[in-house]
């Protein structure tokens, strides 16, 4: 059925309830669908059927909303925080359903992704889509030494890290900006890599996120995904594939630095 998805998800598009709550209102037998009370797991057509909960209409936005943010220094990644800290959904429109795709740890800038298609949002985050992410890391320390030793792979307390490209410019006495660019995506991956290899960052910026480039957005501002960002996520979602748009060149440039 075109433009189907699970019950659940189309409650959690809908503002409604995360997953798991809206699985739990199907299962109390609260959902109907077209008026006969929905089964976890059925299919609907948000553009065709008519969903309530507990007797009211559900309205969902016509295609997932997605935000690319420049996240400043000094905002959690998270809906809210205990303490009073800003956090990224200060920045950005109130959107029902609206998750973050990753994470980005208080203290680094750069690019965030936010969407209300969670499927979408798992499906870049997690580590079997290899989605690459580079990083512009300013550190104290000896940079194309690290940069030199990085190519080579570091291991971590949680596996191997292997940047699929490394470069770094010198730009003060002691001071690099080390250009990385991953793909496993592990908690402060970038952070604890530059400590093994005797880096101090002194600022973190993720400036690209799969097809998604921070260009000249300024930090705390958004924008909308262009066409050709929003055509190659789509694609990624859909086939659940390797990003080739922004792995294979990547890749390519490490093999050749290697066989140096």
């Amino acid at each position: 059925m075109p433009g189907s998805m699970r019950i659940q998800r189309a409650l959690a598009r809908a503002g409604i309830a995360s997953r798991r709550r809206a699985e739990e209102l199907v299962a109390a037998g609260r959902v109907r669908i077209n008026g006969a009370v929905a089964q976890t797991g059925q299919s609907v057509d948000p553009e065709q059927d008519k969903i309530t909960v507990d007797g009211k209409a559900v309205a969902l936005p016509a295609a997932p909303a997605w935000i690319v943010l420049n996240k400043p220094t000094g905002v959690l990644t998270t809906r809210s925080d205990p303490g009073g800290r800003p956090t990224v959904f200060d920045l950005v429109d109130d959107v029902p359903g609206l998750t973050y795709v990753g994470r980005l740890d208080y203290m680094t800038e750069g690019v965030l992704l936010l969407t209300t298609d969670g499927d979408a949002a798992h499906k870049l985050t997690h580590p079997s889509g290899e989605i690459e992410r580079t990083y512009v890391a300013t550190v104290r320390g000896d940079g194309a030494d690290a940069a030199r030793a990085a190519m080579k792979g570091v291991e971590l307390e949680d596996g191997l890290v292997m940047p699929t490209a490394v470069s770094a410019r010198r730009i003060g006495r002691g001071t690099w900006d080390v250009e990385l660019t991953i793909a496993e995506g592990k908690t402060r991956e970038v952070r604890r890599l530059c400590e093994a290899l005797n880096l101090e960052v002194e600022r973190l910026v993720r400036t690209k996120f799969g097809p998604v480039k921070l260009g000249t957005l300024e930090s705390g501002r958004t924008r909308p995904l262009t066409a050709r960002e929003t055509e190659i996520i789509a694609a990624l979602t859909k086939r659940g594939v390797k990003s080739k748009d922004t792995t294979g060149g990547a890749r390519r440039e490490r093999n050749h630095r290697n066989s140096r």
